[in-house]
């Protein structure tokens, strides 16, 4: 199963948790004030 999933993604791998942490941080920081109402989508580019 993990090699068909791997297989749809187009970065052909699977997320690491420190790039889920990544946006996480840039989300609570101050770089953010201005952003509003938006989704952020961490899929490796799935969902284009």
């Amino acid at each position: 199963m993990h090699a068909v999933l791997k297989s749809v993604i187009p970065m052909k791998r699977n997320g690491k948790a420190e790039e889920i942490a990544d946006a996480v941080v840039w989300l609570a920081s101050e770089n953010t004030k201005c952003t509003t109402g938006q989704t952020l989508t961490l899929d490796g580019g799935t969902s284009l």
